[in-house]
């Protein structure tokens, strides 16, 4: 783990604010439109959660603000993880947001903007279930995470020194919560500030154990080699993070999400 963990730090740090101008590929199909789509999964509150109808949070912010800087229409799409993943990928949106961590595989396929938050991955458990202990512990779990996050990528991975007893995709987290509290599963390995969120939501049934697992970084993800972009987008990011707007983003919306 602490092997992964110091690649994804790498990884992160090696996506710079300003980057070179030769490969530019700065075309998909919204752009002659004057829209900026966003590809999203808007189950991952705060960063993404529906309100009256609407999809918003703290990446949908952070996007607003980048449209306006380009002077662009924000479009969001709402759909599976994956699929926002492979939007990005091959262009169908100009970027995925939805705490998207920068993990080196990520990167291979896809780049990423500056790292704009953090997280800790941690361990929702049903209520008075002390069994986590350690990292090492998961092992004998069946463990829920969403596909696609990172959580899915850890303990997929074959070569993880961690397996865990069995390890179940589902599209929300709420569908694992629901699973959680029927004993299909043992636990959920989720980022910290969801993970509040749906013990809240799950009115005491629910907790999160004293393990904390690893942190991670996020980003925006873009198709590879769309460097104009990548510049544009992490020009926005480094002002909002340098006026502390982020930090009021995250503020709002997880008091709008309890």
């Amino acid at each position: 783990m602490k092997k992964l963990l110091s690649c994804i730090l790498a990884a992160a740090l090696s996506v710079t604010l300003f980057t070179s101008c030769g490969n530019q590929d700065a075309s998909t199909n919204s752009d002659s439109k004057g829209q900026l789509v966003m590809a999203t999964e808007a189950g991952f509150a705060p960063y993404e959660y529906i309100e009256g109808g609407k999809v918003v949070g703290i990446d949908v912010d952070i996007a607003n603000e980048i449209a306006k800087e380009m002077g662009k229409e924000l479009v969001i799409k709402d759909m599976d993880f994956t699929n926002a993943l492979a939007a990005a990928q091959n262009g169908k949106a100009d970027f995925a947001a939805a705490g998207i961590s920068i993990t080196p595989e990520r990167l291979e396929t896809m780049d990423f903007t500056i790292e704009y938050a953090t997280s800790k991955q941690v361990v929702v458990v049903k209520s008075g279930d002390n069994s986590v202990t350690s990292e090492e512990s998961l092992s004998e779990k069946v463990i829920g995470v969403q596909a696609g996050t990172t959580g899915d990528l850890v303990y997929g991975d074959k070569e993880n020194p961690v397996q865990p007893k069995e390890l179940k995709s589902y599209k929300k987290y709420s569908l694992a919560a629901d699973d959680l509290k029927k004993g299909r599963i043992d636990c959920i390995v989720m980022d910290e500030l969801p993970a509040k969120l749906l013990v809240e939501a799950n009115g005491g049934e629910l907790e999160i154990s004293n393990t904390e697992l690893f942190t991670d970084a996020y980003g925006f993800a873009i198709k590879k080699g769309n460097t104009e972009l990548q510049q544009a987008m992490n020009k926005v990011l480094q002002r909002l993070m340098d006026e502390g707007k982020i930090e009021e983003f995250t503020e709002k919306h997880v008091k709008a999400s309890l």
